[in-house]
């Protein structure tokens, strides 16, 4: 990278950066791609949030994290700030085992992990500290779960709202709630999972239904007071093979509630090709969000780390989209959009300011 104090800490870009192609400019030493004046100063002046942001897929690094605060470094940190995204939400999905004392134990880790780096990083809480982390230059955490098998009663949504979590997938697989995306039959939201959907409105905890399946997906739309997120889940459109995949039917009515779709960049969820794969793919699920319902229901939630998701030795099957280095994937989003003609408020409502939006609707009580 060009220094600490590059272009994404704020110093000018035309000193602080050297000059390609009449205005264009290198951002990661280390890689050939250079960026317009415009996406730098998009990134810069957007608060963008991934609605699926993992800080690791390295979960044994992660735990090591939290349970030893000298095991941050502050390499680590300038990693994360310099890939451009200003708020995580790095919500994972327990699924095995005593479901509730491994979501309590992940989000008192998250505690943890924020208190021992306070000066770098702060819970979000409420949609005010959007803003105040960018102008502090920490990195907020959006604390999620991405099961709500925890909720063994209505009171724990209560409970586990006050340790800080703020948005819940209501399936991963099925559960009591309703159905998954990976299950053979769907029934729908259960009448325990309505009454939950239900005291999270009440509390201001934002429902997500990224892994529901189509009935549980349509059922929860129509149950809940309040919008309604898709956090990680592309168009079915697009990629007509995959149930993780949203239908337009389900878009249309999460947008109709004021709901945000948010772009992975994982590999089957972008296009069905055996061939390559790539950021122009992603752009894709975009357009068709804009056409459908408006742009004002487009975000980013790209369910990846700065790494990406293929170890370093072939896998049977590829995760990756293909030519992307991973840690500076929002610059390559935001080249896109610019070239593909979106204006730069449209631009910046795509980075996080949709999702913010929603979040602030969904968290008023």
């Amino acid at each position: 990278m060009i220094s600490r104090r590059s272009v994404l800490a704020g110093a000018a870009l035309s000193l602080g950066a050297p000059m390609i192609n009449r205005g264009r400019f290198a951002l990661f030493a280390q890689n050939a791609a250079d960026y317009s004046v415009r996406t730098l100063d998009l990134v810069r002046g957007s608060t963008v949030i991934d609605m699926l942001g993992l800080l690791t897929l390295n979960y044994r690094k992660q735990l090591s994290w939290e349970v030893g605060a000298v095991r941050f470094q502050q390499a680590d940190f300038f990693r994360l700030r310099d890939s451009g995204i200003n708020v995580f939400h790095p919500a994972v999905g327990y699924t095995d085992g005593d479901i509730y004392e491994e979501s309590f134990r992940d989000i008192v880790g998250w505690n943890a992990f924020i208190k021992a780096h306070s000066e770098q990083f702060h819970r979000i809480e409420n949609v005010g500290q959007f803003q105040q982390v960018k102008a502090l230059g920490k990195i907020g955490i959006l604390i999620g779960q991405q099961n709500s098998a925890h909720f063994r009663t209505l009171d724990d949504v209560n409970r586990f709202y006050d340790l800080g979590q703020r948005v819940s997938q209501l399936t991963y697989n099925g559960n009591r709630i309703g159905g998954g995306s990976s299950d053979a039959h769907d029934e729908g939201l259960s009448a325990y999972g309505a009454s939950i959907v239900g005291r999270m409105n009440d509390v201001g905890m934002t429902v997500d239904i990224s892994h529901c399946g189509d009935r549980t997906t349509m059922d929860a739309i129509e149950a809940s007071r309040k919008p309604v997120l898709m956090t990680h889940s592309n168009c079915r459109a697009l990629v007509p093979g995959s149930a993780r995949c949203k239908t337009d039917e389900a878009i249309q009515r999460m947008a109709a509630k004021g709901g945000v779709l948010g772009i992975t960049m994982v590999r089957p969820f972008v296009h069905p090709t055996a061939g390559r794969v790539t950021m122009d793919h992603v752009l894709d699920h975009i357009d068709h969000l804009a056409k459908l319902v408006g742009v004002e229901h487009a975000g980013i939630g790209s369910d990846v780390d700065l790494d990406g998701r293929d170890a370093p030795v072939q896998q049977s099957k590829r995760y990756d989209l293909d030519g992307l280095n991973y840690a500076k994937k929002i610059y390559d989003l935001t080249e896109g959009l610019v070239s593909r003609n979106y204006s730069n408020r449209n631009i910046e409502l795509i980075l996080g300011g949709n999702f913010e939006r929603a979040l602030a609707d969904a968290w008023t009580v």
